[in-house]
């Protein structure tokens, strides 16, 4: 049994570890653990990105805004199918460990990237063009549900106690990692190349460089050591949906900080790029925003937001993860409106740019800790399809219909009215955060014999 195996089943058994992870081997392997997580974001945010280049070739539709719309409902359907992978993957980490189940998610990511790369369109294949898009976006969502349980799991559990949210925030910052790549991608192809190129075929080309970056992560990933016991995995409850449910109090928490968390994170980072883009409508004269840069804005702000993430994840080792879930919900009760509404009539890239990292510098208070918060909440024989599934949920319904709701909003003529739905999500996520315990008298990974985590109802 090695190091890490003993670590977990004394800590499991309320006993003081003997021997300490070494710092370096615990940074070898977040590294391992998150390159793969990297990849599979890079892959899925890849088509947030580059929508806006291929969205007509696959959706016939009158207007710019139809086609999005059209495009940004697939993109919700790849979410739809996240709680399908989350239980799925996240009952695997369980049962058959957390290294097996990254393995094999990121094979799947693989594959959906690379037939992502050879879809035909509309001109080839007419209405089945539409078709297979979703069908290949189903096995990317089934893929992504499955990676973000059995990772955010994994970090936690190798991550080396007092320093869990500092190493935890690597998870999102390799998710942002992927998004700011894909941005960056499209920067460099938009300044290369131009619009018409990449219209014409070029946007293909992130979907196969994609494929071939998770082949090295599952590399990489290969020689990562697993975290859980042979009697862990053997135990009769062991990734069990039922048992999930003796612990109401962290699947609900889970669930409502999960929808709160993933809808502002997508509204500040993959919708920004069409709710700038869509301000050029009407107006006379030379456009404020355009593609190129809107891709240049986004790409600043989450190398920024990038940044943000270890010295939020430190914070929260220090005052506790509750108090920094507080300060994220405060601040997107008090927020949105007024950002939302000033980013709208925003006269400056600059202008824009500033409103939304200071969105984004709330929002990292829970995407740094987004991982440890969920898995410091549940038990080691259920953690993976606890984590993993109840955050899919959330981050589907709330997450991933982001973006079509918003155009939904825009489309009836009543576009102001997405930032109240926003606070209304914001407050209960509030709720959900008032009923959380402090992870440090209550965390199932340091503190694995606390009473609130062992009684039904906890």
């Amino acid at each position: 049994m090695t190091d890490q195996n003993t670590h977990l089943d004394q800590a499991e058994a309320g006993e003081t570890p003997t021997q300490k992870k070494s710092e370096w081997k615990t940074v070898k392997a977040i590294m391992a653990a998150s390159s793969g997580n990297l990849v599979e974001w890079f892959d899925f945010y890849i088509y947030a990105f580059f929508s806006v280049y291929f969205a007509d070739q696959f959706f016939v539709a009158d207007n710019q805004a139809l086609s999005l719309m059209q495009a940004a409902g697939v993109f919700f359907i790849g979410f739809l199918m996240r709680p399908i992978g989350g239980y799925i993957f996240g009952r695997a980490a369980d049962r058959l460990g957390r290294k097996n189940s990254m393995l094999i998610s990121i094979l799947l990511m693989c594959a959906g990237s690379l037939m992502m790369a050879l879809l035909p369109t509309s001109a080839v294949v007419g209405s089945w063009a539409a078709i297979l898009l979703l069908i290949v976006r189903m096995i990317q969502g089934l893929a992504v549900g499955g990676e973000y349980g059995a990772t955010a799991t994994y970090m936690s559990e190798v991550a080396t106690e007092g320093k869990r949210g500092f190493y935890s925030s690597f998870q999102y910052v390799t998710l942002i990692g992927g998004q700011l790549l894909a941005s960056l991608l499209a920067v460099v192809m938009t300044h290369t190349l131009g619009t018409d190129q990449i219209e014409a075929g070029w946007w293909r080309l992130p979907f196969a460089i994609g494929a071939a970056a998770a082949i090295v992560s599952l590399w990489l990933r290969r020689g990562l050591e697993e975290t859980t016991s042979a009697d862990t995995r053997k135990d009769e409850n062991s990734g069990s949906f039922r048992e999930v449910l003796r612990h109401p109090r962290a699947f609900f928490v889970v669930l409502g900080i999960t929808s709160v968390g993933s809808l502002v994170f997508y509204v500040f980072t993959t919708y920004m790029q069409k709710f700038l883009l869509l301000q050029n409508e009407g107006t006379p004269g030379e456009a404020v925003f355009n593609k190129g840069s809107i891709a240049d804005l986004m790409t600043i702000c989450l190398l920024i937001f990038v940044v943000m993430q270890p010295i939020a994840g430190k914070i929260s080792d220090k005052i506790g993860r509750k108090n920094n879930m507080l300060i994220f919900v405060i601040g997107m009760i008090g927020l949105p409106i007024p950002l939302l509404g000033m980013i709208g009539k925003a006269d400056s890239v600059l202008t824009a740019g500033i409103l939304i990292v200071i969105a984004m510098a709330f929002i990292s208070m829970y995407t740094s800790i987004s991982g440890i918060v969920k898995a410091e909440m549940f038990p080691a024989h259920i953690r993976g399809i606890g984590v993993g599934f109840t955050y899919a949920v959330g981050n589907s319904l709330f997450g991933g219909s982001a973006e079509y709701v918003a155009l939904w909003f825009r489309n009836a003529g009543i576009g102001s009215w997405f930032a109240v739905y926003v606070v209304v999500i914001a407050i209960v996520g509030f709720v959900a955060v008032a009923f959380m315990h402090d992870n440090r008298k209550h965390s199932t990974i340091d503190n694995a014999n606390s009473s609130a985590y062992k009684r039904i109802g906890s």
